[in-house]
């Protein structure tokens, strides 16, 4: 057998080996389905729209004054650093 012949017959050896172990997974597969049974769907459930109970109306917002605020921040800001000495 020349080396070119028996490259040709590895070739084609290796491709029948690929062609039987695709089929055998594929009848495993077909199998486990078959086995599983059909599918079974949920049943959908729609809720019930519950209608929105209309709101009081809302009392006006009491304005802040900006002078409180102020004070606050500037005192709180000179107090948290440290001497360099």
């Amino acid at each position: 057998m020349s080396h070119a012949s028996m490259l040709k017959a590895r070739r084609q050896h290796q491709k029948n080996k690929k062609v039987i172990d695709g089929a055998a997974r594929q009848a495993k597969r077909l199998a486990k389905l078959a086995a599983a049974g059909p599918a079974v769907k949920k049943v959908k459930v729609k809720k019930e729209k519950v209608p929105k109970e209309e709101k009081a109306p809302k009392e006006a917002k009491v304005k802040k004054e900006k002078g409180a605020t102020e004070k606050v921040t500037k005192k709180a800001g000179g107090t948290g650093k440290k001497d360099a000495t």
